[in-house]
């Protein structure tokens, strides 16, 4: 295994967790409302790392193309995330970034 691959694993490993812990935050919001987009945005996330971490041990010939659509997700929930002045969702756009960039990095 190559070390951008492996720098996109760790990236989503740590985004996966980073997106679970703000969507369990979220849920526990006062103004549930206003936190929607960002918890569907964080399970499409961490669904996609999930895909990417289960997928790259096989370097099938679909993995950059998913790899691709991972940097999306990672991207839009990091934007979505930045919005918000939460320690988790603060924490959850920084990893989502830094997977993004790892992602981006590896599909150049």
């Amino acid at each position: 295994m190559d070390d951008t691959l492996q720098k996109v694993m760790d990236a989503a490993y740590d985004c996966l967790q980073a997106c679970n812990n703000c969507y369990d935050a979220c849920l526990q919001e006062d103004d549930i409302d206003m936190m929607r987009e960002c918890i569907r945005t964080d399970r499409e996330c961490a669904e996609m790392c999930l895909n990417v971490l289960s997928y790259a041990g096989r370097s099938g010939v679909v993995l950059t193309d998913l790899i691709s659509l991972c940097e999306k997700a990672c991207q839009t929930c990091g934007n979505e995330c930045a919005r918000h002045d939460h320690d988790h969702c603060q924490r959850c756009a920084k990893a989502c970034f830094a997977c993004a960039d790892a992602c981006r990095e590896y599909v150049a």
